[in-house]
């Protein structure tokens, strides 16, 4: 949290070792030919293997599904209620090839290293969180060979909104080094937390995270006696038809992001990008989501040009100046002589300028204001 907030520097290491492969993720419903296909793959090329569940109560029951699917494997059990020296014992001949599958508990989630297991299969999945996840999917890829992680749901089960997330996330970001994306996602997943407020709860929901973490950046900045240049959030009303219909995306919190991601244009290649996104996942892009990427394009530009707003009458638009910025004379000189026609400054307080198109449609009308922005 110190970190986003710019109270502390942050150093990531994006370059994993050399020739290290990525785990590949699968999300599948458990089953006996699963583990048998998962389990005989790797010991085909004489690896070994993971088998992890959430509580010791399982391991019984696990280990029967193991004899009978994989009877040929070798299986050694593992969890925290062993003793040191029967614990010991156990890691010792598994490092050393003896086992084949080292059915366990969530023990091995941390510090464990060993190159020849490439294969971890996760029991219940869905009931575990996305750190613990991300944790145990580490323990297999620790050398050149190709590794794979099984996350698997009993089939029939009915998951939380929360848990499918998760698999999810587990699942999409597979790339190494993508540990801080999973963190950021899982933020988003659970809250941001109690940060605000005298029990630290306060009024975050109503300020949002967003504008919590840029309040804090400004007052991090001002006692550091840094100058930080205060954005200007410019209103746009065009009076035209632009939102993410429900019917193009169903699911209201991907919506939800589609909107964030689009309110975050600051230009024509990130404008570019949003859109090639939102095809690429969601299909064709709606009109009504072309124009709010347009009008979020618009808005950036606004910004920058210390526009406090844009409305539009008719044919006519109205780009009316905030009370504190300073426009940039030449430039703006530059751009009413090139539209002398159609752009007029008025002298007011603040000043505001109106450009009054020809007769056109209304997508040449929103492609004559976006050239002048």
């Amino acid at each position: 949290q110190m970190s986003l907030s710019g109270i502390r520097d942050m150093s990531m290491i994006d370059t994993p070792p050399e020739e290290r492969k990525p785990p590949e993720s699968y999300v599948m419903e458990y089953s006996g030919p699963l583990i048998r296909e998962a389990i005989t793959k790797e010991m085909a090329r004489g690896g070994q293997s993971y088998f992890v569940c959430r509580q010791i109560g399982l391991m019984d029951k696990l280990l029967g599904d193991l004899k009978r699917y994989v009877p040929e494997a070798r299986v050694a059990a593992a969890h925290g209620r062993m003793g040191e020296a029967a614990m010991e014992k156990v890691m010792v001949d598994f490092l050393s090839g003896e086992y084949d599958v080292l059915l366990c508990t969530t023990i091995i989630e941390s510090g464990i290293d060993i190159p020849s297991v490439n294969t971890v299969i996760i029991y219940e999945a869905d009931k575990f969180g996305l750190a613990q996840l991300y944790q145990l999917k580490g323990r297999v890829g620790r050398a050149t060979k190709s590794a794979y992680a099984y996350l698997t749901y009993i089939p029939g089960t009915r998951m939380t909104p929360e848990a499918e997330k998760r698999l999810q996330t587990i699942a999409e970001f597979t790339e190494l080094g993508a540990g801080f994306k999973i963190a950021m996602r899982d933020l988003e997943i659970r809250g941001a937390g109690n940060i605000l407020g005298p029990e630290q709860s306060g009024q975050l929901a109503a300020v949002g995270y967003d504008m919590y973490c840029r309040l804090m950046r400004e007052a991090v900045a001002e006692i550091r006696g840094q100058k930080t240049p205060r954005r200007n959030d410019a209103s746009v009303e065009i009076r035209i038809n632009a939102h993410v219909p429900p019917g193009y995306i169903g699911d209201e919190i991907q919506r939800i992001e589609v909107y964030k991601k689009i309110a975050a244009v600051d230009g024509l290649k990130s404008a570019k990008q949003v859109r090639d996104e939102i095809a690429d996942r969601y299909g064709t892009v709606p009109k009504t989501v072309e124009n709010l990427i347009l009008i979020a394009l618009i808005k950036s530009y606004a910004a920058r040009a210390g526009i406090a707003s844009v409305t539009r009458n008719g044919r006519a638009f109205t780009l009316k100046y905030a009370e504190e910025s300073k426009p940039n004379v030449k430039r703006l000189l530059t751009v009413l002589s090139r539209y002398e026609n159609t752009a007029q400054l008025k002298a007011a307080e603040p000043a505001y300028i109106v450009l009054r198109a020809q007769k056109k449609p209304i997508d040449e009308l929103l492609k004559f204001l976006k050239d002048i922005m």
